[in-house]
């Protein structure tokens, strides 16, 4: 299953000791949405006692994640630094849109205009 939720004060730690006890043992939980999501405490302690069988994180509350971090010491856990986004087709896309947006603003017709409100 595959949620992409935004964090809010109404999603922050929607994932807890609930949720994660909820997840059956051989489930990894994957996030490359908001840390805030999840709540850390919950989520170490299910990885520690094996409630779930892993997680596989690509965001986290202080990024760069401190060397120091449990989540870096424990083995069922997978961390990557922020780059889940990282697709061929995203950067064809990003790039793509960039040079159309500067073409576009050179030319006096700007497009993709962020609004105030």
């Amino acid at each position: 299953m595959s949620i992409h939720l935004v964090l809010s004060e109404r999603t922050r730690g929607l994932l807890g000791e609930a949720e994660l006890r909820a997840m059956r043992p051989h489930a990894y939980l994957v996030n490359t949405s908001r840390a805030g999501l999840v709540d850390r405490t919950a989520l170490l302690r299910a990885l520690r006692e094996g409630w779930i069988a892993g997680a596989g994180l690509d965001v986290f509350d202080t990024e760069p994640l401190p060397a120091d971090d449990p989540l870096r010491s424990l083995p069922n856990v997978l961390a990557t630094p922020h780059l889940g986004y990282v697709t061929e087709q995203n950067y064809r896309t990003y790039y793509g849109d960039v040079v159309e947006d500067i073409a576009a603003f050179v030319d006096g017709d700007p497009i993709r205009q962020l609004r105030a409100g």
